[in-house]
């Protein structure tokens, strides 16, 4: 399948959570060189700043935005929700920005575990606030998905809970919530007669040590806090080294997925992108299979009523026309 971000896409506007780095840069500027407008929404407006430079410095007509979003603070994801209704039409939203592998139980600013605070909950309350602006262009919103799914469950007691935390853990537990609400959310737009489309994407294993064009392109280095995906960065295993060309890829394929899950014609809400090789670890984007877990829809709810509860952000779908 195409993996071309500009395929069947005249210009849009394209909102890349934690864009400042990592895939999220990638992803932005592969978007910006398709002639889209992107918007970054990031944490740190230094480094926004600085992808914006780098960005610009390779695609030189790129037209970019920033609007300040810390996803482990839900304060700042409405204030960034309502940043973002006076900036025009939205045409897709691709939820990237996370926390990896945090080694010590942290939290957000509303008391959660700072791994699914950020990555799942801060990304439900974000889509449910920025909804209608979606809804008002027929656009697209884009879960960033990780094959860590597979060796994942939620407690179906408390989906937004740690239990005896362990960070590797807990991030694939972040990442399945990711996919459940990428999911539910595709069947419930459906149900509502939406015209937005709900979509999850993976990278692979993308490794900053494979990405290519080092320097200018790779953007700017993400601390540990601020990556924004599953891979493993500067702390890659040992075994990855000399078998890393053949399992794995760097940021800028992986990106690949994501960005053409966010403005390729021929996508359909409720799809799965990642590469399509081996235990889609790298390759060409396509539709891919997730575990069965991830389309639990008794799962999806238990998750979707917690996360209402915990963000204080309810999804009126009944109310889209």
């Amino acid at each position: 399948m195409s993996s071309d971000p500009g395929t069947g896409a005249g210009r849009r506007t394209v909102v890349v959570t934690g864009a400042s780095a990592g895939l999220g840069y990638q992803a932005a500027q592969q978007l910006a060189a398709a002639g889209h407008r992107v918007v970054l929404a990031t944490r740190n407006p230094e480094k926004a700043v600085a992808a914006e430079r780098r960005i610009r410095s390779v695609v030189l007509d790129a037209v970019l935005e920033h609007v300040h979003l810390d996803l482990a603070d839900l304060d700042s994801v409405r204030a960034a929700a309502d940043t973002l209704a006076t900036m025009g039409p939205v045409h897709a939203v691709l939820n990237n920005a996370g926390v990896v592998g945090s080694r010590e139980r942290q939290s957000t600013a509303q008391g959660h575990e700072l791994q699914i605070g950020t990555n799942h909950l801060g990304h439900f309350a974000w889509t449910g606030l920025v909804l209608p602006l979606l809804q008002a262009t027929g656009g697209r919103v884009v879960h960033l998905g990780s094959i860590s799914h597979r060796w994942a469950t939620l407690d179906r007691h408390d989906p937004l809970g740690a239990g005896y935390y362990n960070g590797y853990r807990q991030y694939a537990r972040s990442k399945l919530a990711v996919m459940l609400f990428g999911f539910e959310l595709a069947q419930r737009l459906a149900d509502a007669g939406s015209a937005v489309s709900s979509v999850v994407a993976h990278p692979g294993l993308a490794l900053d040590s494979l990405t290519q064009a080092a320097g200018a392109q790779s953007g700017p280095q993400p601390s540990r806090s601020e990556r924004s995906q599953s891979e493993p960065s500067r702390s890659d295993p040992s075994w990855i080294g000399p078998a890393q060309r053949l399992i794995a890829q760097g940021k800028d394929a992986g990106a690949v997925p994501l960005v053409h899950a966010s403005v390729a014609d021929g996508v359909r809400s409720g799809e799965y992108w990642g590469p399509d090789g081996w235990f889609q670890l790298r390759g060409r984007a396509t539709v891919v299979p997730a575990e069965p877990r991830a389309h639990d829809r008794l799962e999806a709810a238990r998750l979707w009523t917690a996360s209402e509860r915990a963000s204080g952000v309810t999804f009126a779908l009944d109310a889209l026309d």
